[in-house]
């Protein structure tokens, strides 16, 4: 893979809000250490993301000492939450895996629905060793994650959102190109890989930490939302219904698991340990 390394590490601290971008970060089983702790869920305990509420997009959660957060919002002034008292814990549902979180203070309700302008609460997952088990079509035993879709990382690389975004410029929405990284919410962004070369990857390191590759990302509405602007537009999901649909799934990034602890850093070396064996890359079934 040449010179392959980490361009970026992002965080995301509450569910659906602003990622933080990161120098470094500790690699916990379920996730880099901080992300997607928090998360909203609405009356019925379900989960609240950017499918239903795109303004999420412009809140922020700047991650405190101790797995707290700091809320800011715009027309909001900031609010700090605290870690609940895990003593009790409420059941839940993401994308229908139920799952038992514990509610913060009823201010940090107060304050994430007065911003959304509908009924939400915020809930902490007190411990992500337990709370909820990877998709066992997918998994190996015991792994876990923590309120990110599915997984405990998603990578993505520079060189395959290049091509995407040539892809787009050469259709029929080639005004809304061309798309930030930030539209696919990645915790890793690769620099230094040929295009869809993510697609023959089976086992990774990345510097000191090895990951397993289980499945690529198959993408929804969240993409098309402008996070800086929480605007939605048609790309990039009707570039990647074009190119990138396979197996019904409208596929960009993949889905890591940590296969041992550790830190990783801006500028660590990304290696290919594993490729499944007689792969074609999706690049070459368009």
């Amino acid at each position: 893979m040449g010179n392959a390394e980490v361009q970026s590490i992002h965080v995301h601290p509450v569910k659906a809000f602003r990622a933080v971008s990161l120098r470094e970060a500790v690699v916990e089983p379920w996730g880099l250490a901080g992300d997607r702790r928090w998360t909203l869920i609405d009356d019925g305990g379900k989960v609240v993301t950017q499918r239903e509420q795109p303004r999420l997009a412009l809140a922020a959660a700047e991650p405190l000492a101790g797995g707290g957060v700091r809320l800011s919002a715009p027309g909001r002034a900031p609010l700090t939450v605290e870690v609940p008292d895990p003593a009790e814990t409420l059941p839940m549902t993401v994308f229908g895996t139920k799952v038992e979180a514990v509610l913060a203070a009823p201010a940090a309700h107060a304050w994430c629905s007065a911003y959304l302008g509908a009924e939400v609460r915020l809930v902490h997952m007190d411990d992500p060793a337990v709370r909820r088990p990877i998709d066992p079509e997918h998994a190996l035993p015991g792994e876990t994650v923590s309120f990110a879709d599915g997984y405990p990382l998603l990578a993505t690389t520079v060189a395959s959102l290049d091509a995407l975004n040539s892809l787009i410029a050469g259709g029929r929405n080639a005004h809304e190109g061309p798309l930030p990284m930030n539209r696919f919410r990645p915790n890793l962004v690769i620099a230094g890989t040929e295009p869809w070369a993510e697609d023959h990857w089976t086992r990774i390191a990345v510097g000191e930490v090895v990951f397993r590759v289980p499945k690529p990302c198959g993408r929804c509405v969240v993409t098309t939302t402008d996070q800086e602007t929480a605007a939605r537009g048609r790309e990039p999901l009707q570039t990647l219904a074009r190119h990138r649909r396979i197996d019904g799934k409208l596929l960009f990034g993949q889905n890591l698991v940590p296969l041992s602890p550790g830190t990783i850093r801006v500028g660590d070396p990304v290696r290919v340990l594993d490729r499944p064996a007689g792969s074609t890359p999706a690049a070459d079934r368009h």
